[in-house]
């Protein structure tokens, strides 16, 4: 990953970012209500991740944003967060890149003390997914409160 930095997401990147989430899910037919594809906050991520609990990090290949990633404290389970956003241009796909994204977030995750890590997704995100499930994740039954009522998918890892 040397090409590669990352970097705490900045307004300066919020376009970037918000753009690169917007492609991501239309590109898989999610740009549909329910989805962070119409949230309100989507253009101006790092004021939602601007707080002492939250985290979003960028992942810059030289300059250019190429993904993300994002935790979240999260009451549905104990000493819990929520992995976010994890997106990654299609070009940077299939070369290890969002296994290492996921060790990052979990390693942060640790060490802001929380033992679990939860996350949402949909089945039209396979590649997800099957990342999600090799990374030691477990698909659990829909919690009673979900944001984004078009996901189908959870799971939760103990870290």
């Amino acid at each position: 990953m040397s090409e590669y930095r990352y970097e705490l997401l900045t307004q300066q990147r919020d376009a970037e970012l918000a753009a690169l989430i917007r492609r991501s899910l239309k590109a898989r037919g999610l740009d549909i209500p329910g989805t962070v594809y119409f949230d309100e906050g989507l253009d101006h991520l790092s004021d939602y991740y601007d707080h002492p609990d939250r985290a979003y990090f960028i992942l810059l290949k030289e300059d250019r944003l190429v993904g993300g990633i994002g935790l979240d404290p999260i009451s549905v389970f104990p000493d819990c967060c929520e992995l976010q956003k994890l997106y990654l241009e299609d070009e940077e796909q299939g070369q290890g890149t969002g296994y290492e994204m996921i060790r990052l977030i979990e390693e942060e995750a640790v060490n802001r003390g929380f033992r679990r890590i939860y996350l949402e997704t949909h089945t039209n995100l396979a590649a997800a997914i099957h990342i999600y499930e090799k990374s030691g994740y477990r698909e659990i039954d829909r919690p009673a409160s979900v944001v984004h009522s078009t996901m189908n998918k959870f799971y939760l890892k103990e870290l």
